[in-house]
């Protein structure tokens, strides 16, 4: 899961983990389709979508913060870390998100870097300091892998469908032990959507 050649061009090509969010409607999408109009943009953004998870059902939060969210998940090959980070705001700009929005806000798409391999960014101090602090807090800007993702079913249920086998850098767990480690509840109110 960490880096790979890409055949076509020969260069080594990151891999990284994006988690996909809406509870918006779009003009005239459902989350679905502006989340399916996400997974698009990666691909012209030149990025190589290489697996994709179930969408799934999950509640807001924290509770009564809005309509239920689609989740859902993707790894990625091409640019990774800061670069990626760039793409993914431009393509949350294009379909409407405005990031005046405040942090558990509903919106119409959200795109979070999980993971670039096994990049750990700045540090692992930092990361841990980051980590630890309560989730309201400010972040020293691109903090990899997600300081919260390990606390969020939302994210590793969908990551468990396309990078099973990633191990956190830091944590040193895989996806299955982080899930593992959530409360119950949490798990299964992360319901895949039919279809």
């Amino acid at each position: 899961m960490q880096e790979g050649s890409d055949p076509r061009d020969g260069e080594l090509r990151l891999r990284s983990i994006i988690a996909l969010g809406a509870n918006l409607p779009l003009r005239h999408r459902t989350p679905v389709e502006t989340l399916e109009r996400a997974v698009e943009a990666l691909g012209e953004a030149g990025l190589r979508v290489v697996a994709r998870s179930r969408w799934y059902a999950t509640p807001a939060w924290p509770e009564g913060a809005g309509p239920n969210f689609v989740n859902g998940a993707v790894a990625v090959e091409g640019v990774g870390g800061a670069a990626l980070l760039t793409i993914l705001h431009g393509i949350e700009a294009d379909l409407g998100r405005a990031r005046k929005a405040g942090r558990w806000d509903a919106r119409v798409c959200d795109l979070d870097l999980l993971c670039t391999g096994a990049m750990v960014r700045p540090d692992a101090r930092t990361w841990r300091r980051v980590a630890e602090a309560p989730p309201e807090a400010a972040r020293p800007g691109l903090v990899l892998p997600h300081p919260l993702m390990h606390t969020r079913a939302f994210a590793l249920v969908p990551m468990a469908d396309v990078a099973a086998d990633w191990r956190h850098p830091v944590l040193e767990r895989t996806v299955a032990e982080m899930l593992a480690a959530l409360p119950r509840d949490d798990v299964t109110a992360v319901r895949p959507l039919a279809g």
